[in-house]
Formats: structure tokens, sequence, C-alpha cells
């Protein structure tokens, strides 16, 4: 087919543009041969004349279809040309913001300007091992390209990045590094490739600058290679470095900066150790201010230095030799400041003291005074003598930047001398992968000596780059056997030749430097003389005769000549040189030094480079005398030696490229300049490659991929079994020059245009069969549409019709119901008025009749009052007056009497004075005196009386007292009442009077008061209406808040509960976390303990050499054997020191926070466990001296012995008959399953708690007995002296006799004694208890009195607030409550299980003392003594023969049974042939044995063993999927019946009582549990590990490049790259292949007995796998994401969906890890335009993040051209939507996520005793018991 006839109307072409470079434009008409002119339609909708070319009639490119732009390799585009290079790069970098594309065997890098998150590991790890073609473009695909090359042709690799400055070219070498560094690791402890990577930071510090275009430009040029050992693991690095831009110096154009280090230094000059280099701002110094842009946004210079100061330590770099570089790097700055003084025009001076040039002095350590001088003059040599000339100013100024650039590439190279020596290899090295990082191509407005050299070196690498791809075409053509035509492409050799041949522009610009008057003219005029005009390559500018253009591959670049010589020549004065060297700072010699073993003093060569193994380049060795004239090589001769032996390496090795392209000046983010775009596409070769790819057959498809493209060009008789031949047919009849393709081995070549026209055919087909169904389902639908709209039409008709009769026979009724409602209406009315008016008739002539006879009445009423009122007070008023009469009369009478008495007084008292009364009284005194004094005595006696008489008249007088007291106040009270009374009725005829004016007024207003009373009536029967509504109203809103607060009281009950769910899944949560990190730990010590193993190993194989003689087996070896070798709680003393050290290569990163609670928890069991070890050891002690006392006593005789020892067996077996009651009783109680029964306040429970009670009690006293009698038989010993002389045997039976007969009565009074002290402590711990409980009791009373007060708080607080508060209120109290009650009795369970495990162990260590002692006591018989003791008949009960589920073995038997049951055991017989779990239940029966023979070394061993052996045979054959499930399988079953048999109460109630009985006695095993559950998990991530990588390699073709459905998806053309077909082959996977290897592995687990619940978590972890390696592969490949793709994704979902149905695991949580996956599918399918479509995707993949939903939007991808693609505005709505989401910004999902695993308990109802060992097994050392 003509590519005219593709320019037909709707045709897509490219037209040229100033400023876009190319528009796109679509034909309005057809092309017809011989048109001149084109009408296009720009896509701004202008129409456009588009004029051809006159000459050549070239027709504008055409536009590829959109199905193929975006694609990931530019070869794979129908049409090549530029528009549509740079077209698909901008259509991928703007909308799909993908920086990386291939372009054949390029990878094109744009530099986006912004960090993207696609370098993480989880990216490196998704790359590593895949093919370069199967993942979208990425610098790591090239990396994983190169080592994977490299292991498998065993060739030397090189990746080769350029690019221009500021395109990200160093950032790419150095994420490839990186790649390399994380996928191979290191081959040794050193950490290589930490070395590695550590170098960028050095060599980025001292060769790396800010520039206009780049703030961090690599201003040099470097070749890394990495060097591998034959395992492919970094062994070492070497480093080559090309042209250091010496000049940046001392020089900075506006803008730019010098290179970062002296900002480095500046930054950090305060530190301490920088004081004494006097540092100071930037601005300060002349060399690091000319740009005027010290600072860099974003760069933090300090922290910059502190990284290079690490990265300097890492590489071996002293800290002193530190110092010294950065002594030198100060002395240059400070020599940038040294000024200059003019003396003349010839001759200049330094000042005085000049202070930039003594601190430069100083830290260079030369003197002040020889440094000035060499400064300002310079020395002559002639053949005859030398002369010391002075230099002018300028001269010393060049002189002197000349000197700092010497000193700073002297530096440099020896920095990059001492990183090579730290990356150097130590052992040999096999292969490398070389990495250049090397300058592009440049063109300024003004281009020197450094822009000719960077494109002479740009020129050689485009050779070789068109050289490499030429050789791939021709060998692709010949691979397929397609007849080669000759491609004619771009040779620069001419170029080349035109640079470095004899008579070039560097030999004649050498031969111009070593003329004596040589300068930049003449050496311009001898280029113009040599190459104008006679080669096309080389032009003359016409304004200028100091310049030259030089036509290079990518374009013309004009070179100034001005510099050329002086930067060729990099003159350095000699004197200046020897000053420095004979500094006393040793470093600055030593530079110097290195001057005659490198090539040249600016060469960046390093020196000393080893050579690498398979590099067949081997640097020149310099001959002896040669030096001199090596020194004066120029720079040009230097970088042409050093680019001869860099391509003679790079064509020794299998060349890579990665080309960078910088898409804007202004370092913006994802900003396309199409302009600058193509000038570095044509620059860097990518146009090239695709002209190349063009000029031949440029599209390739295999034969099948083409056949299930377009089969629906084909039709059902062109389809044969053949599919080449059917591909050979279409394509005869489809395209008829057979020169537009061409059929090879495996492919069909294509040439350019001819995929796109086949395209093109099938859209038509597909357009027409589309057209076809369209109108058939549109002619149906109308079709229907009309025979609905017909029916309903009638139906309505119908229905309408009917609506109307029944409206008419509704008016009919309601016209009869009207007349009848007014007649009934209307005589209503009449009958109520008649009424109305008979009523108030009758109402106001019974209200009148009533008025008048109340008045009638109230006028009697009122007499009858006054009459009462009146008599009253009339007799009150007589009572008054007499009273008042009365009063008067006794008053005068007593005045009268008061009168008469004090007149009498007066006489008697006149009487008494007088003296001769006195005389006449005393007559005859003395005689009376007698007489008186016996009168005194009556009298006193009669006082006496008298006294009492008075005491009585007194009391009688007292009592009348208050008698008359009391009437008096009656009498007063009575007064008062009757003044009150009188004041009354005066105040009774004032309201009277008050009365009655008040009647007449109430009177004169009842008639008003009566008026109103009808009108408040009518008004209050109105209120109260209005009072019933408002009620109504009240009760709806009562209703309604209640209702409400019965909603809300819903509500936060609801949202409580909600919030307990989230903090239990939170705590849940929380819990896997923990569970998550401790598993992640175990594996990290499981992998040391490897590594430590592997490494013992070793060195036991390199240092243990066999001498002669006995050799000492290490007493530690057992406990070295296993780091989880512990001892039980009755450990010996001598096996307490376990191995307590570490391994020290265990440097994981550890939880602080768990490892600070382990270590607690660590040294509280330390201490516990010496407590018990003391007491232990004071128990022994005690032992031991009871023991030497018994010894030195004489034995005790036969009789007694024989008493003691039946009365024990007696009271042994009492104890044992109390045992077995005690577990009757226990069996029945856990027997007993109705729960009313077996409650704790049932009778039942309580009789048999108190019998349960009692029997403990009972057995507890007949221990105590146990332990008297036995102490009794002890001071019997004590008591009986031995007997030597044995003569008379009847003197012996009386002995006897009498001894036995004290014995008894000592006995029976030391029993009785024993038995009352028993009686008395019982009392006592009873009384004890006692007041204990009644404490407790108290305790609980008060406790419960103030939980009282504080509820009675809470409550009156509560009814304060309001209804929803309190609701809330309510529940946090309660909540609060619980809570407290929990923690309350989580504390007293813990202290109840410490208790028990303390009790636990002092009754084993008791009991064991008393075994020991019991032995010793039996050997402390003598033979004789036992022949000679009468036996007396014992009942012995038979037993019948009965297994107890236990199995014995011998001690040194037990390396045999671990290794036929565990070692050498074969998974797969045991599987199929034996009971599942066999190995486990042997080695529990095993542990029963030793556990009832008390033996715990016998089962501290056993268990030492068996773990030490299970971790043998996984470390052997840990690959084997069968081993591992096996082991995993009987490690979990040993762990549950450690479990079941334990003892402990929560296990045993699963059991049967046959069961319980086989439970351990004397050994609680919790801490081997641990153990075992630890070394499950381990077995568990093993088991992962071997399913992950089995399941790897099916998974991304099974899930997603097989076509499960055929024909969904089309096959799109492809690229050089070419992809995995995703049509199934015989060696690929499908989605068959996945869920075979899933039923093998179910099928598997299943024959092994694994527990349900881990086979469960076993395929949770399976399904995740598949789940994140589908989803990781999907995010990575652009060619994944389309609307065909999944679908496929969900059918294959919904397949292991299915799978999970079959096998009854719907429950298992595995179908929730697909969750992800299944949402990314569902999003490639749903719409993607509308702002409706953006809500329904934000709420549908809640399990997607958004870094993921935006990644597949913009991956994807349409098949056909019926899809559209996603806009940039709807992902831009998707991101804005989604910005509040707080997830993960990891693209990645965690493919290596391990979920914590749990081992839920699983008891087995199997029978120990039933259990039978095979013959197979070879265990007939060990016995059934």
């Amino acid at each position: 087919m003509a590519a005219s006839e593709l320019y037909t109307k709707y045709a897509r072409v490219w037209i040229p543009d100033p400023e876009e470079v190319w528009k796109s434009a679509e034909l309005l008409k057809d092309y017809k041969p011989g048109d001149k002119v084109l009408q296009l339609r720009l896509e701004e909708g202008k129409d456009l004349e588009y004029s051809l070319d006159p000459k050549t009639k070239e027709l504008p490119p055409l536009r590829n279809p959109d199905i193929l732009v975006g694609e990931n390799d530019l070869t794979a585009l129908s049409y090549l040309h530029e528009p549509a290079v740079l077209h698909n790069l901008k259509v991928r970098f703007i909308d799909s913001k993908l920086i990386y594309t291939y372009c054949g065997i390029v990878l094109v890098a744009i530099n986006p300007y912004e960090q993207l998150p696609i370098y993480g590991e989880d990216i490196i790890n998704a790359y590593s091992g895949q093919n370069m073609g199967d993942m979208d473009p990425h610098i790591f695909a090239v990396a994983e390209e190169a080592y994977k090359q490299m292991a498998r042709d065993e060739r030397n690799q090189s990746i080769i990045v350029s690019g221009e400055s500021g395109a990200g070219k160093t950032v790419s070498a150095k994420y490839a590094m990186r790649y390399f560094a994380t996928v191979s690791g290191s081959a040794s402890e050193a950490n290589v490739e930490e070395k590695v990577l550590a170098s960028n930071p050095i060599m980025e510090s001292i060769g790396n600058a800010k520039t206009t275009r780049n703030d961090n430009s690599s201003r040099f040029g470097k070749y890394i290679e990495i060097g591998f050992d034959k395992r492919y693991r970094i062994i070492g690095a070497n480093m080559r470095t090309y042209l250091l831009e010496k000049s940046r110096v001392v020089f900075q154009a506006e803008e730019e900066r010098n290179y970062h280090i002296f900002y480095q230094l500046c930054a950090s000059a305060a530190l301490p150790e920088f004081k004494t280099l006097r540092l100071g701002n930037a601005n300060y110094f002349h060399y690091t201010k000319q740009g005027g842009s010290p600072v860099i946004d974003g760069v933090d210079d300090a922290k910059e230095m502190v990284n290079t100061r690490q990265a300097c330590t890492l590489l071996g770099i002293s800290d002193s030799y530190q110092m010294g570089i950065f002594r030198i790097l100060a002395g240059i700055l400070h020599l940038g400041n040294v000024e200059f003084a003019s003396r003349d025009s010839d001759s200049c001076t330094v000042p005085p003291k000049h202070e930039p040039l003594t601190i430069f002095c100083d830290l260079m350590g030369v003197e002040y005074e020889e440094m000035a001088h060499w400064l300002c003059h310079r020395k002559l040599a002639t053949a005859t003598e030398t002369y010391i000339k002075p230099i002018s100013k300028l001269h010393a100024i060049n002189a002197r930047d000349a000197l700092a650039k010497h000193i700073y590439a002297n530096l440099f190279n020896w920095i990059v001398d001492h990183v090579n020596k730290a990356l150097h290899a130590t052992v040999k090295q096999h292969s490398f992968i070389g990495v250049l990082d090397i300058y592009g191509f440049e063109t300024f407005e003004i281009n020197s000596f450094e822009q000719f050299c960077i494109n002479y070196a740009n020129e050689k690498l485009q050779q070789q780059f068109n050289m490499h791809v030429f050789k791939l075409e021709q060998e692709e053509y010949m691979k397929e056997q397609i007849p080669w035509t000759l491609i004619d492409f771009y040779d620069n050799q001419p170029c080349i030749n035109l640079i470095e041949a004899k008579m070039g522009v560097l030999d004649l610009l050498d031969e111009e430097c070593k003329m004596p008057k040589g300068s930049d003219d003449s050496w311009a005029q001898k280029l113009y003389n040599t190459h104008l005009n006679k080669c096309a390559l080389f032009e003359k500018p016409r304004m200028s005769n100091k310049a030259f253009i030089i036509k290079h591959f990518a374009d013309k670049v004009e070179y100034q000549c001005e510099g050329f010589l002086e930067k060729n020549k990099d003159t350095v004065y000699e004197e200046q040189i020897r000053v420095l060297k004979s500094s006393k700072f040793k470093l600055l010699p030593e530079l110097f030094q290195d001057e005659e073993k490198v090539l040249s003093p600016t060469s960046a060569a390093p020196s000393g480079r080893v050579p690498l193994s398979r590099t067949p380049v081997k640097p020149a060795k310099a001959r002896p005398g040669q030096a001199s004239k090596e020194h004066k090589k120029t720079v040009g001769h230097q970088f042409r030696n050093s680019l001869h032996l860099l391509m003679e390496t790079l064509n020794a090795t299998t060349p890579h490229y990665v080309r960078c392209i910088k898409p804007n000046d202004f370092k913006f983010p994802f900003t396309f300049d199409e302009k600058r775009a193509v000038q570095q596409l044509r620059a860097c070769g990518v146009l090239e490659t695709i002209r190349i790819s063009a000029a031949g057959f440029p599209s390739r498809w295999t034969y099948q991929e083409f056949f299930s493209r377009y089969r629906v060009l084909m039709k059902q008789r062109d389809v044969l079994g053949d599919r080449k031949q059917t591909c050979k047919n279409v394509l005869e009849k489809l395209i008829q020059d057979k020169d537009k393709y061409q059929f090879g081995k495996t492919k069909i070549f294509f040439r350019a245009g001819q995929v796109a026209y086949l395209e093109k055919i099938r859209a038509d087909k597909l357009r027409a069969a589309c057209i076809r169904i369209q109108k058939t389902i549109r002619g149906w639908l109308m079709r229907k549409k009309y025979m609905r709209m017909r029916k309903a039409a009638i139906t309505i008709q119908r229905h309408v019709r009917g609506y109307q009769a029944r409206c008419y026979a509704k008016f009919l009724r309601r016209t009869r119901a009207a007349i009848t409602i007014q007649k009934f209406q209307r005589m209503y009315v009449v009958r109520k008025r008649y009424q109305s008016m008979r009523d108030a008739t009758i109402a106001l002539q019974a209200l009148l009749r009533g008025y008048m006879v109340r008045n009638r009445y109230q006028m009697m009423l009122r007499e009858h009052k006054s009459v009462v009122i009146q008599k009253h007070v009339r007799g009150w008023l007589a009572r008054r007056r007499y009273r008042r009469t009365l009063r008067a009369i006794v008053y005068l009478q007593c005045c009268y009497r008061r009168m008469m008495a004090k007149r009498e007084l007066k006489k008697l008292k006149i009487e008494a004075r007088s003296v001769e009364r006195y005389k006449k009284l005393h007559i005859g005194l003395e005689n009376k005196i007698m007489q008186l004094q016996r009168k005194i005595d009556e009298q006193n006696k009669e006082y006496k009386s008298l006294l009492e008489k008075m005491n009585n008249l007194e009391v009688t007088y007292s009592t009348e007292t208050e008698k008359l007291r009391s009437d008096v106040e009656r009498l007063r009270m009575s007064e008062e009442e009757a003044k009150n009374a009188t004041n009354r009725v005066l105040s009774l005829q004032e309201e009277i009077a008050k009365l009655r004016k008040e009647l007449h007024q109430t009177q004169s207003e009842k008639k008003s008061i009566e008026e109103r009373a009808d009108k408040y009536k009518h008004e209050t029967e109105q209120l109260v209406s209005e009072l019933k509504e408002q009620n109504s109203l009240l009760k709806t809103e009562k209703e309604e808040l209640n209702r409400r607060i019965h909603d809300q009281a819903r509500e936060i009950t609801e949202s409580m509960e909600k919030k307990l769910v989230e903090e239990t899944k939170q705590l849940e949560l929380d819990l896997n976390d923990e569970r998550l990190r401790y598993q992640n730990l175990l594996n990290e010590f499981s992998r040391l303990e490897e590594r430590y193993d592997d490494l013992k190993d070793e060195m036991n194989l390199m240092v243990s050499i066999p001498k002669p003689g006995h050799k000492r087996t290490d007493s530690t070896h057992s406990s070295n054997e296993s780091e989880y070798t512990f001892s039980s709680e009755i450990t010996e003393a001598e096996d307490l020191p376990l191995r307590m050290e570490e391994p020290s290569e265990k440097k994981a990163a550890l939880d602080m926070s768990l490892f600070l609670k382990l270590q607690k928890r660590v040294s509280e069991l330390e201490q516990e466990k010496q407590s018990l070890q003391d007491e232990l050891d004071r128990k022994e002690e005690q032992a031991l001296r009871a023991k030497a006392k018994e010894e030195e006593r004489p034995p005790i005789r036969g009789a007694e012995l024989e008493y003691e020892s039946l009365k024990r067996q007696e009271l042994e077996s009492e104890n044992k008959k109390l045992k077995n009651e005690l577990n009757e009783l226990q069996k029945a109680l856990t027997e007993t399953r109705a729960p009313e029964v077996t409650a704790p306040g049932a009778p039942a429970y309580r009789v048999l708690l108190d019998q349960l009670t009692s029997v403990s009690e009972e057995l507890e006293v007949r221990k105590e007995e146990v332990l008297i009698l036995r102490s009794q038989l002890v001071s019997q010993k004590e008591a009986i002296q031995p007997k030597h002389t044995m003569t008379d045997a009847t003197i012996l039976l009386e002995d006897v006799q009498k001894m036995k007969d004290k014995g008894e009565i000592a006995q029976a009074y030391i029993g009785l004694k024993e038995t009352n002290r028993l009686l008395e402590s019982q009392l006592q711990s009873q009384k004890k208890s006692h007041e204990n409980e009644l404490e407790s009791l108290r305790g609980e009373i008060q406790s419960l009195k103030e939980e009282n007060n504080r509820q009675q708080q809470l409550l009156a607080q509560n009814l304060q607030l309001p209804p929803e508060a309190r609701i809330e209120a309510s529940l946090q109290h309660e909540i609060t409550r619980l809570t407290n009650e929990n923690l309350d009795l989580m504390e007293q369970l813990e202290k109840q299980d410490k208790t028990v495990r303390k009790l636990k162990k002092q009754l084993k260590v008791f009991a064991k003392k008393i075994g020991e002692l019991e032995v010793g006591q039996m050997e402390n018989i003598s033979p004789g003594q036992i022949i000679d003791e009468p036996i007396r008949p014992v009942n012995i009960p038979r037993k019948e023969k009965d297994f107890q589920g236990m199995l014995e073995y011998k001690k040194e038997d037990e390396q045999k049974l671990v290794k036929n049951l565990i070692l050498e055991l074969k998974p797969r017989g045991v599987a199929v042939n034996l009971i599942p779990g066999l190995p486990a239940y042997i080695l529990f029966m095993c542990v029963r044995h030793a556990d009832y023979l008390n033996d715990d070394q016998k089962v501290r061993s056993l268990l030492t063993s068996t773990i030490n052996g299970i971790k043998k045979v996984l470390k052997k054959r840990g690959d084997d999927f069968e081993t591992v499930s096996f082991w995993l399988s009987n490690t979990c079953r040993f762990l549950h019946c450690l479990k079941q048999y334990s003892g402990e109460e929560g296990f045993m109630k699963h059991n049967t009582p046959r069961q319980n009985e086989h439970c351990l006695t004397n050994f609680d095993l919790a801490e081997y549990r641990q153990v075992l559950s630890d070394l499950a998990i381990q077995i568990y991530q093993q088991l992962v590990r071997v399913l992950e990588n089995i399941l790897q390699p099916m998974i991304v073709s099974g899930m997603l490049e097989h076509e499960t459905i055929q024909g969904v998806s089309g096959v799109k053309p492809t690229g050089l790259r070419k992809r995995t077909s995703s049509i199934a082959d015989e060696g690929t996977y499908t989605l068959d292949s996945i869920i075979r290897q899933l039923n093998s592995f179910h099928s598997v687990m299943c024959q092994h007995g694994m527990d349900p619940e881990l086979i469960k978590q076993v395929v949770k972890q399976m399904f995740y796998i598949i789940g994140a390696v589908t989803l990781n592969n999907l995010l990575l490949r652009k060619d994944m994401c389309s609307w065909s793709k999944g679908m496929q994704i969900r059918y294959n979902v919904s397949q292991l969906e299915e799978w999970l149905r079959d096998k009854n695991l719907m429950n298992s949580g595995a179908k929730e890890t697909l969750e992800p996956l299944i949402q990314a599918a569902q999003l490639l399918q749903v719409k993607k335009k509308t702002d409706e479509d953006a809500e329904a995707i934000c709420s549908m993949c809640n399990a997607l993040t958004t870094a993921q939903i935006v990644k597949v939007l913009n991956l994807y991808t349409p098949v056909n051209e019926f899809e559209e693609r996603v806009l940039v505005s709807f992902i831009r709505t998707i991101q804005v939507r989604l910005r509040d989401r707080k997830d993960s910004p990891q693209l990645l999902m965690d493919a290596k996520h391990i979920f914590p695993v749990t081992f839920p308990f699983n008891p087995s109802s199997l029978a120990l005793e039933t259990i039978q060992i095979p013959a197979s097994l070879g265990l007939g050392f060990i016995s059934r018991v």
C-alpha cells in the first residue's frame, strides 16, 4: 500500500511550528497525488492551507493512532519520526507523570525536578529478577538487565549515562549503583556496597557545583567500575575521573557557585576544630563570592558537611587526614584573597604582612617571605644562565589563580586515589559493571576549551553508540533470517578525525603550545590554513578571525580561540611548587610527590588504579627517565589518551544507554519545553536510533501475537492449524506490496506505517461491526419501546374512563346527601334557639328568688348574734367591777396591819438597849448557866425536831407557794383575757359597722359582678378549650421529646458500642502489631543463630586441627546446642549456669519497649530463681547434715523398722484412697454438664465442695502424720543403743521386749504430745483464718459503704444533669467500674497464679527431698538385717495389664531416637501410611515416662535434643515444602500435647477422664511450651518463604499475563523490548498452574494433620502474596492497565474464591487480602469521566492508597480505539477528593509481609495408650509402659 493512500479525510498529521516545534492537524479532504496544498484543521479549530515543498513534494508526517500514544517503547510506534517521539514523551511526562521511556536499547530519563516515590527498596525488589521488557521503563530495569547479562553471559557490562547539565545524570548513576548495592550485597562483612554509595557525597562535594542550569552539576566525568566475585556479590569498586573543571576554583559566572566543599567549610566555620582555619562567611572570600549566589534554596551546607565527613570516615580517611584536606582547602580560599600592588607596569609586590598570605603560609607550613617573593617573580632558565624576573600585577594574579587550580586538582586526584584504595577489592575480581557519568553535548553563547573537550568525548561515545545500535539491528535480522540490506546511518568518524587525527585540531594545538611565542591568533590561522575549504565539517565565522565552527553530530558549535593555549598548557611556576614541596605540613608534599606516579599533574586518572581482571585494557607503564617528558604533556593530549582508554574499556563490555533530558531551563517540576527537548533528543542520539529503526523494519510481531490481534480480520476458512501459514495468507491479502513486510523464523517484520494501516483496517471492521450491532439493538429497542407505549396507552384509557364514571356517580350521591343534611340542619337550629330562650328564663327566675330569700335570712342571723354578744359583755362588766372592789378592801387591811407591826418593833428595840435590863437579866446567871446548858441540849434536840418539821413545812410551803403562784398566774391570765375580750368586743362592734357598709357595697357590686360572670364564663370556656389544645400539643411535644431522648439514648448506646468495638479492633491491631514485631524479632534471631552456626562450623573447619592424645569435650557443649535450652524448676546446682552470651553479630533493630519489658521480666525471674536456689541449697545442706548424723548412729533393729514400715504403709494406703476419692469427686464435677448443677450456688455444688474441702483437710492431716512418724523413726534411731554381744538369746529377746515396751510407751507419749500440738496448731490456724475472714468481711463492708456513698453522689450528680449527659455519664461510669473490676480481677489472677506456681515448686522440691531421705534410710539397712527380718503377710493388689500411654527408653538411646524419629524420617511415608502427628505423640509419651520417673535430666535432655534435631532437619531440607509442613504440624501437635496433659484446668476440661489420668505429675514444662511456640513460629515463617519461592514465578504469568478468557485482551504493538507473551506456551504458567499448586499445598498440609486454624492462616498468607505481587506488578506495568485486563483479573480472582469455597476456607480471611487487587480491577473497569464517577471511585477504593489509585489512573491505557483515556482533570479531581484521606504514601504493597501467626489450642481425642509404633520407624529399642 502506498504511503499517500493513508492521507485520507480525518487523517491526522504533524506540521512544523515555530513555538511548539510540531503541531497536530486533521485533513479536511483526501489527498490526491499532484495536490500542492493540504486542507487542514488545527486542534484549536482553525482551518489552514498547508503548502507542500514543490521540490521534494514531501508530505507532513502522519500522527500515530491514539491507542499507541503513551507507549513504553518509542520503537513500538507505527510512525517513527521526530514529532511522534516528542509527543509520546510529552504525554507520558505531563499526563502520566512517567519520567522513563525506552527508545530501543536506550532509556530516556526526563528530569522531573521533584522527588518521586519510585526509588524505594520495595521498587528495587519488584524489579529484581524481572525481564527488562516485562516492567515499565526504569533505571532499575536497566541496572537489572546489566546485572543479569553479567551473570548470564559472563561478560562485563557498562551503563553509559549522558545528558546536559541539570538533566539528572548524577542522580541516575547514583540510583543504578544503589540498585547494585541492594540487590547483590557484599561478599564480606566490610559493607563494600555502603562504601560504594558513600563515595557519592565525597565526589559531589569536591566535584559538583551550582550552575545556572543545575544546582548540583557534576563538573567532571567519572567512570565507576563496580567489581563482583564469582557469586556476583560486590567486592570492591574503582573510579576514573575525566577533565575536572579547574577554572571554576578561581572564577564563577553570575548566579553560579564554586565547588560545594568551599561553602560547606564556610558554613561550618564556627565548629571548634575549624577555629584554626580562620574561616568566615562565603562572601568574604574572593573565590566564593564572584557568582553572587552563595546559598542554594533547600540545601543546608553545614548539614552536608556532616554527611561529607561521615562518608570520609566510612571510607577510611582518618580525622587527621580530613583536617589536612580542610586545611588545604581553607588555604586555597585565603590564597584567593591575596592582593598585589603594582610598582610599575612590569613588576608588582605583595603588601607587607599581608593577612591572607600570612594565613595561607601558616596553613600550608611554608615561609612567608619565600612565597611572597615567588608570587611576584619568576625564574627564566637559558642554556647558560638563570634569571629572576619580576612579573606584572596581571601575570601575578594569573599565577596565583594557576597555583590555586593546581593545588585543588592535585587534592582532587589525591582524594580519588584514597577513595579507590578504600574501595579496592581484597579478593580476586570476577567481573564488573561500569557506570559512566559523563557530560553531554554542550553549546553555549561562548564555547571554550572545556566545551571542545566535552563535545569531542560525546563524538566518540556517539560513534560507539551508533555502531552498537547498527550491530544489534544486524544481529536481529540475521537471527530471524531476514534479507539484510545496508542501512545508511550517520557516521561521525570524519568529525573525530578532524579533532584527533594527525594535523587535526588537537595536534595543531599541541604544536602551537610548544612554540616559544605561540598564541591563540596564530593557532587560529593555522586551523584556517589547514582545514578551511578542505573539510566540510570545519567552518570559519564570517565576523571573527579568532573562532572556528565544527559540525558535530548534534549541531554546529562555534568555539572562541581565546584561552585555548593557556588552558591546554595549564602552566604553573616551578618555583611556587618547590616552595610548597618544602612545606612542614606533611600532606602537602604528598600531593606533589604523587605527580611522579601519575601521567601528569592534572591527569584525572587515579594513581595506582588496579586493573580489573576481565578488562582487556592495561595502563601504559612509564619508562625510567621519561618523567620529564610525560610532565610536559598537554591537557588535550592527556584527555585524548584517557578517552581512548575509556573507549577500549567500553568496547570490551556490553553497553547499556541512559539518556537524560532536561525538560526546561527554569527547573519547574513537570514542565515540558518542546524546543529544549528536541535539541537534546537530537544531541543524545535518540532520534538517530529512531531513524535507524525506521529505515528497516521497526515493527515486529510474533506470529501468535499477530494472530491474536488481527483474528478479527480473518474469516473462519482462513484460520489454519499452522499459525505461521495463517498469518502469511492473511498478510498477502491485506498488504499487496510484499516489500512492506518480511517473515522471519519467529516474527513478522513490518516497515514503518504498516502497523498503523493494519490498525486502521481493524478499527474500520470493528466500527462496521459495532454499527451493525447498534442498528440491530436500536431497532429492537424501538420496537420494544413502541409496544410498551401502546400497551400503556390502552391501560391509561381504561383507567381514565372508569375514573370519570365513578366521579359522576359520586356527584349524584353527594347531591342527595346534601339535601338531607340541610333538612336536619335547619330543624336543629330552630330547636336549639327555642331551648336556649326557655333555659334563660328559668335561670333568671331561680336567681331572683334565691337572692330575696338569702337577704331575709342574713337579717335574722345578724339580730340573733347581736343579742348573744350583749349578754356576754354585760356579765363580763359586772364581774370586773366586783373583783376591783374586793382587791381595794384587801389592800386597805394590809396597809393597816403593817403600820401596827412597825410600832411594836420599835418598842422592842428600845427595851433591848437599856442597861437596867441587862442587870436584871444577869442576876443568878451562874446558876442559870447549868440550867441553860441543859436547856441548850434540850433545845438542840428540839431544834433538830423543829428543823425536821421546818424542812417538812418548807416543802409544804414551797408546794403551796407554787400552787399559789400558779393561781396568781392563772388569775393574771384570766384578767388579760378579760381585757382582750373587751378589746375584741369593741373591735367586733367596729367590724359590724364596717361589714354593714361593705354589705351595702357588695349588694351594689353584685349586679356588676353577675354581669361580668357571664362574660368571664364565656372567656373561661374559651380559655379551657385553648388550654386543652395546648395540653394536647404539650403532650405531643412531650412524647416527641421522650422519643428523642430514647433515640438519643439508643444512639449514645450504639455509639458507645461502636467505640467499644473500634477500641477492641484497635487493641486487636495493637496485639497483632506486637505479635508481628515479636515474630520478626524471632525471625531475625533465628537468622542470626543460623549465621552464628555457619560461622562456628567454618571456624571449626578452619581452626580445629586434630592433635594426638586425649581430646577434651567442652562441658558447655550441650547447652551450646540450642539457644532454647532452659532449666526446669528442680534443676541441680551444677546445671544452673546456662549460656547467656549472645552472638556478636546480632545487631537487629529491637523494639525498645518490648526489650525493656523482657529485660525486667528476666531480672524478676532471675531473682526468683536465685531465691529458690538459695532455699534449695539450704534444704540440701540440712538433708546432708541429717544424713551424716544418721550415718553416725547405729542401725535400727528389724522389729521396730517392720512395725513402723507397716504403719507407714497403712497411712500411705489411706492417703492413696483419699486421693482416689478426691479424683472421683473432681471427675464427677467435671463430667456434670448441666449448668444449674455445677453452678457455684447450686446445692449439689456446695455439698461436693464441702466434701472436697473436708477430704483435702484430712489429706493434709494424714500427710502431717506421715511426717511425724518419719520424724519418730529418726528419734528412735537416736534412742536405741546397739548391742554388740549376741551370746544369750533369751537375754537378747528380753532386752528386745523391754525396749519394745519402752518404745511403745515413748511412742504413745510422743504421739499424744504431737497430737495435742497438731490440734493446738489447727485451732490457732482456724482462729487466725476466722479473724482474717472477719477482717476481710469488715473491709468488704467498708468498701461497700464507700461504694454506696459514691454511687449516691454520682446519682445525685447525674440527676442534676440533662437526660443526654445523664445517660452518657452513667455509661462512662459503668465502663470505668467494669474496667477497674477487670484490672482488679486480673491482678488477683496473677497473684494466684504466682502463688500456685510457687507452691508447686516448693511441693516438688520437698517431695524430691523426702524421696532422697527414704532412699537414704533404706540404704542404711544392711542386707543381713533385711534377711533376718520376719516377713509379715501384706496384701498386694494385683493390677491387670494396662498400658499407661508412656514409652520407655534408655538414656544412651536418646541420640538414636532423635536420629530415627527426626533426622532420618521421610515425611511422605509417614504422612501417607501412619496417623498424623505420630512423631509428636511418640516424643510426648517418652517425655511422660521421664516425668513419671521424676528424672529432670532426662526430660531436659530429650526436649533439647528434639528441638535441636528439628532445627537441623529444617536447616538441611528447609526448601522442601513437605518437610517444613510436616515438622510444623508435628511441632504444633507436640505443643498441644504439652498443654493438653499439663494438668492445668483450662486444658484439662477438654480431656476425657482417661486422658486426665495421663497428665504430667512432676514437672511444669510451661517454659518449654514457650520455646516450642517460638520454634513453631520460625517453622511457619520458613514455610511462608518456601511457599513464596514456589508461587513467585507463577503469580504474574498466571494472574496477569495469561489470557484466561481468550479473545478479551487485545495485544498491542510492542517495541524492541519484547514482553512476555500472554499466550500460554508450554513453559509459561497459567491460573490452572496456581490452583494446582494451591491444591498440592492444601493436600500436603491436610495429610500431615496440620491444625485447621493454622491451615487457614497459611492460606491467608498465600493469598496475600498472590494479591500483593499481582497488584505491585500491575502498578509497574502500563500495558496491563486496561479495561480488558481488569476483566481478566476479576475472573481470576473469582476462580480463587471458588477454590476457597470448595475447600471451606471462606472464613479464613484470605478473600479480604485480595480486596486491593479486586478494587484495582474494578477501577480499571468503571467509568472515569464525571464528578459522580470520581465520588464512586473514592468510596469504592477504600483498600487502595491514594498513590495507588492515582498511579492506576495515570497508567490506564486503552487497548482498543473505543476506549477513552483518563483526563488529567479527572485525576486532579480524584486527588482533591482524597487529600484528606490519611493513608500510607507507599506505592507498592509489602509482598514480604508475614501476618503474625497464632496457634490456638487444639486437643487431640486420640488416647495415648492406643498408639502403636510401626516397625518401619526403627524404634525397637523403646517399649510401651
